[in-house]
């Protein structure tokens, strides 16, 4: 694992207003990790302060007792540090997926596009759809269908955003487009979710997952009508409390995007905002070793206690 503390990628430099110290700085300090104030900011430090071997091991000691592997990526879009553990393994994104998948068609359409109506017939619907099963007569509109994919994670609303933007291929082109030659978007839902261990097919990586959230969330991608509702649809999910809100005080704002998959997938990807501060992205990733495994919430909201509990500083 390198430093936790370090500038951010090319890809994403437009959101760095200032770097770290450097990539071991503050490794042998003494001093504790930042923590959160009780005013529920994170505590501010001049240089980045992390204990790498602690946050690195916190982890480890995570993986060991829940038997997983955990991906983890965060960064503070001011200031460009970040914290890093696995972050460049794949894991399957699973409908994380959908968020972004979302961003593209807000991205591609115009306002006016989003009140067209869309219809499907009983033969689209595919398992996990409890929004658009209610629709089959009347449809919804492309904004609807959005809402419908990113609060509520309906599969069926997925597919029909891929049929917006050229399928999994025209996700996959578009996030390319944002610097993220990464993440393999090739199946449509709810096959996407039928991972294997050293297939590339709907896989990302937390540090491109996250880079890919940041562009389109934070980061000038999207038009600024389109980047208010892309944020305000992920701080309305209603599948994410038990994951990385669980890990923050109440007074943060957590807008995410969950999904799972085989082998106990459970991932959780975020825009977090303290009060006062720039947003810093998180994306937690994690598996099991066996295809039948159950999912872990608890998994996911421990490992982003481990980031909230070793942030570098200010941001």
């Amino acid at each position: 694992m390198t430093g936790l503390c370090r500038r951010i990628g090319a890809g994403l430099a437009a959101l760095v207003v200032m770097g770290c110290a450097g990539a071991d700085a503050g490794a042998d300090d003494p001093q504790s990790p930042a923590a959160v104030t009780p005013d529920g900011t994170f505590a501010a430090s001049d240089t980045c302060a992390t204990d790498e071997d602690a946050f690195a091991g916190r982890l480890r000691h995570l993986e060991r007792e829940k038997d997983a592997v955990v991906g983890v990526y965060a960064f503070a879009t001011g200031t460009g540090e970040d914290l890093a553990y696995r972050a460049d393994e794949r894991f399957a994104f699973a409908s994380t997926g959908k968020a972004l998948a979302a961003a593209v068609v807000l991205d591609q359409l115009s306002s006016r596009d989003l009140s067209r109506r869309l219809y499907w017939t009983e033969a689209d619907l595919v398992p996990y759809s409890p929004v658009t099963e209610l629709h089959v007569e009347d449809g919804l509109t492309v904004r609807a269908v959005l809402e419908a994919a990113v609060t509520v994670s309906d599969n069926t609303a997925a597919n029909l955003m891929f049929d917006l933007i050229g399928g999994p291929r025209g996700l996959d082109e578009a996030l390319e487009d944002v610097g993220d030659d990464t993440t393999e978007a090739v199946r449509r839902e709810p096959d996407l979710n039928d991972y294997t261990p050293g297939d590339v097919r709907d896989t990302t990586t937390p540090r491109a997952i996250a880079s890919s959230l940041a562009a389109f969330a934070v980061g000038g991608e999207l038009k600024p009508s389109d980047e208010r509702l892309f944020n305000n649809m992920l701080l309305r999910n209603t599948t994410g409390d038990a994951l990385i809100r669980a890990a923050v005080p109440a007074s943060w704002r957590v807008g995410d995007k969950t999904g799972s998959a085989s082998y106990g997938t459970r991932n959780d990807i975020a825009v977090v905002t303290s009060p006062g501060r720039t947003p810093v992205v998180v994306a937690v990733l994690t598996r099991h070793s066996t295809a039948d495994a159950a999912t872990d919430d608890g998994l996911v909201a421990e490992a982003a206690r481990a980031v909230v509990g070793s942030w570098c500083g200010p941001h």
